[in-house]
């Protein structure tokens, strides 16, 4: 199962939008870096995936960062 329920729908849409079918220990990778902002969740999502952070494709990088908000959980 994900890091947590509230972020399934998220990891689900990211999975069958984009590809990035991420492992509990990614999920829960960028569970951590959401605190710290879309920035750093895409870039832990890339981690991984194992891509080269620094040379992923700038279009990628907004597609990640797109599907993350547009899923987000609601604020409690």
């Amino acid at each position: 199962m994900s890091a947590s329920n509230q972020y399934d729908s998220m990891f689900a849409a990211l999975c069958t939008e984009l590809g990035f079918c991420l492992h509990p220990k990614g999920e829960a990778r960028v569970v951590s870096a959401l605190p710290s902002g879309l920035d750093a969740a895409v870039k832990a999502v890339l981690e991984a995936e194992g891509h080269d952070v620094l040379n992923a494709n700038g279009a990628l990088k907004r597609q990640i960062r797109d599907c993350l908000k547009a899923n987000l959980p609601d604020p409690i």
